[in-house]
């Protein structure tokens, strides 16, 4: 058995799969494209983790008799019922070693978890939400991030982390806006492969979720159709992703959405041609939660599950999650009886196979880690979520109220001021499972702030009544399929601002008002902007979100966010990302006005900067940024782009580049950026990529709307197509 080749770590991966391949049965092949979920119940609709969960988990599950083949997955071992840490390591380590001794060739599963804003389990940081990320236009502090969850992870077995999620937000009234970066890809790019990178450095195979279109749902209801145009994918929805798998990603999940008629779960096309054949992605996909079932049972493209797994097998998903329900018993009576060819089967094996072997599952003497003590959320962990809070609380508006001066006279009134789970999105433990209770310590702003507190009604018109100023917490309450405000499943049909009563109150009684948003996407203000001496907006900032927002307030930290979304003006109209082309701005063919009222890449400072020394020689243009007022603080320099004449419509503006620059008070620094063509490139009328010659003009901006300097240069050359390997950034430098 020693001598087997597929045994041996010094013989080239593809040489001991190929070989491990040829040594198993059917029954054994299949075991390794499936998961199991252990812990799940259809008792219990409203604790569903997953759409129709209590209708497809199996209650009957033989574990005994499901492992004796070997096993592809384990499921959220740690992320589906609250575990301490280290008993949760070694109920983890226990399982591997019953999965190892029970099948023929001892290949441990491999084990999976969410791990959004953090490890998703009892007791781990609850960093700020992906929202939050964009609003801090920070990759650096992104990938330390994820490089620390990613260690959590690795530290007690698991190989595998569901996310980032990718999806280029297309209608905040979508609930899963809180899950997203922002509405523009290049922000969601690059803050997204920073988060790969982190999650790689660990040992943790990232997975790029929900692989494509799923973000653009029609009427912004999860789990709805989506039609798109194939530019609005090409140029919009697909860079993030092709970004990601050039970063090296190991993982894919396609969305569960119909697009244009076609499941991703179900498209050729798709995982096959562009992901692997164009974009040369050579890691594994797996479907989301149940979507192999859904083509049966929601898509109505197959008539049982047997003819499920053969759609999603030739269309090149690989491993059926989060259990077995399709590509067990179904997909082995459809090899059987010559409907499915085993080759297929040995396709997404291989991938699966080679995975484990670069895990190093396949060696001999794998153990899994068992730490006897494990602290899933250390200071410096804490330290790190408050830090990612602070700097993407974005200051909307302020008169010169904030930062509140000492012995002013503050009422705080709201009861999310006094709530935790105000600071928690839905992809996090405390709201993703009903049960759970207690695990991290998550200060409310009430308990960050000693100011004289109400929650509501008459005691909240009489403190802010006697106070010099008022600062009015409402926002969001995430949980999932309906089990709050937002989140997913957790839809919206307007964009009325939660607690406006509460704050319509506060601002009767005459005294000034800070209004501060904890929520999961923006919300309309255009009623608010101008009666509002400040306007703080945080996007779910995790279980260091209450100090974080409370030092803007203060003054302790100067803000830095800058929005990732735009915030809309009518809660009543479909809400329009920045990314329009002019027919989509303010015209006279419409009484109906869609522009924002706080733009994409708008944030305030309490400090000052000079923007001075524009130059620009051809594609390449820079900007002197100087801190000159009396704090530290950071200015975010964005670099768009405006095409004046193409052969298709274009965006009026692009995001092309952007850097996060702090300076101390009087400090300077240069920002440079070298603008590749191809960075301009769009989807033409030939269906293709292209960069298109003629004049262009670069934009040096701190919003898409405070335009500081525009320069105006010419692309050379003929029309060129370009390819996925061709594509190019910006390159951005501060000196």
């Amino acid at each position: 058995m020693r001598d087997e080749p597929w045994r041996d770590p010094a013989r080239p991966a593809g040489e001991r799969v190929a070989d491990l391949v040829g040594r198993m049965t059917l029954r054994e092949k299949l075991a390794q494209l499936y998961g199991v979920w252990l812990g799940q119940s259809s008792s219990d609709g409203e604790a569903d983790v997953a759409p129709f969960q209590h209708e497809l988990v199996d209650d009957d599950m033989n574990w005994p008799e499901l492992i004796k083949n070997g096993l592809g997955q384990l499921t959220r071992p740690f992320g589906s019922a609250p575990i301490e840490p280290a008993a949760g390591a070694a109920r983890l380590a226990q399982l591997q070693a019953e999965i190892t001794s029970a099948g023929r060739f001892g290949i441990p599963a491999i084990a999976h978890e969410e791990c959004l804003t953090g490890f998703m389990t009892h007791c781990a940081t609850v960093y700020p939400t992906p929202l939050a990320w964009g609003a801090a236009w920070s990759p650096d502090l992104v990938e330390e991030m994820a490089a620390t969850i990613g260690a959590s992870m690795h530290a007690v077995g698991i190989h595998q982390g569901l996310a980032p999620v990718l999806d280029v937000t297309r209608d905040v009234r979508w609930g899963r806006t809180e899950e997203t970066i922002g509405e523009d890809p290049h922000l969601v790019a690059t803050i997204g492969t920073a988060y790969v990178r982190g999650l790689r450095s660990a040992g943790i195979m990232a997975t790029l979720k929900h692989f494509v279109g799923y973000s653009a749902s029609r009427d912004a209801r999860n789990f709805s159709p989506v039609a798109i145009g194939p530019r609005e994918l090409a140029d919009v929805l697909l860079p993030p992703f092709l970004a990601a798998v050039r970063a090296g990603a190991e993982s894919v999940m396609p969305s569960y959405a119909d697009v244009d008629g076609v499941p991703p779960a179900a498209n050729h096309a798709l995982l096959m041609e562009l992901l692997r054949e164009t974009w040369g992605f050579d890691g594994t996909v797996v479907s989301d939660y149940f979507s192999v079932t859904f083509l049966e049972l929601q898509h109505q493209l197959a008539a049982n599950a047997g003819q499920a797994a053969a759609i999603a097998l030739a269309a090149g998903l690989d491993v059926e999650l989060p259990n077995v329900r399709c590509y067990g018993t179904p997909l082995l009576d459809a090899v059987l009886s010559g409907d499915v060819p085993e080759s297929d089967v040995d396709t997404a094996l291989t991938r699966v196979l080679r995975q484990k072997c670069a895990l190093g599952l396949l060696d001999p003497g794998w153990k899994p880690p068992q730490p006897s003590v494990v602290d899933f959320d250390p200071p410096e962990a804490r330290a790190l979520a408050r830090r990612i809070a602070e700097e993407s609380v974005v200051l909307l508006s302020n008169d010169g109220v904030l930062p509140l001066r000492p012995g002013v006279r503050v009422a705080l009134v709201g009861a999310q001021a006094d709530t935790a789970s105000a600071m928690l999105g839905c992809y996090t433990f405390p709201q993703h499972i009903p049960s759970a209770k207690g695990g991290v310590v998550i200060p409310t702003l009430r308990e960050s702030l000693d100011v004289t507190y109400a929650e509501g009604g008459e005691e909240a018109v009489a403190a802010a009544t006697d106070a010099d100023v008022c600062v009015v917490a409402v926002g969001d309450t995430s949980g999932l399929f309906g089990r709050g405000t937002s989140g997913e499943g957790t839809d919206a049909t307007n964009l009325e601002l939660p607690g406006a009563d509460l704050l319509d109150a506060m601002l009767a009684t005459g005294t000034p008002v800070v209004l501060v948003l904890l929520t999961g996407r923006p919300y309309a203000l255009g009623a608010y902007q101008d009666r509002c001496a400040a306007i703080v907006q945080a996007f779910f900032p995790g279980e260091e979100g209450g100090p974080a927002v409370a030092g803007v307030l203060t003054g302790r930290v100067s803000p830095s966010g800058r929005l990732p979304v735009s915030v809309p003006a009518d809660p009543h109209m479909t809400p329009t990302p920045y990314l329009t082309p002019p027919l989509g701005r303010l015209n006279d063919a419409s009484s109906v006005d869609p522009t924002p009222a706080f733009p994409f890449g708008h944030g305030l400072s309490y400090t000052t900067f000079a923007w001075s020394g524009f130059e620009g020689d051809g594609m390449n243009v820079s900007v002197n940024v100087t801190n000159t007022g009396p704090v530290a603080g950071a200015e975010v320099v964005q670099l768009y782009l405006h095409d004046p004449v193409a052969q298709v419509v274009r965006p009026v503006v692009k995001l092309l580049g952007y850097a996060k620059v702090r300076l101390a008070p009087g400090e300077s620094r240069r920002v440079s950026f070298a603008v590749p063509p191809e960075a301009t490139a769009f989807t033409g009328l030939s269906g293709r990529r292209i960069v298109e010659p003629g004049e262009v003009e670069l934009r040096l901006a701190a919003s898409s709307a405070d335009v500081r300097q525009t320069f105006a240069t010419t692309i050379s050359g003929p029309v060129r197509e370009i390819g996925p390997s061709e594509e190019r950034d910006v390159s951005v430098t501060v000196r």
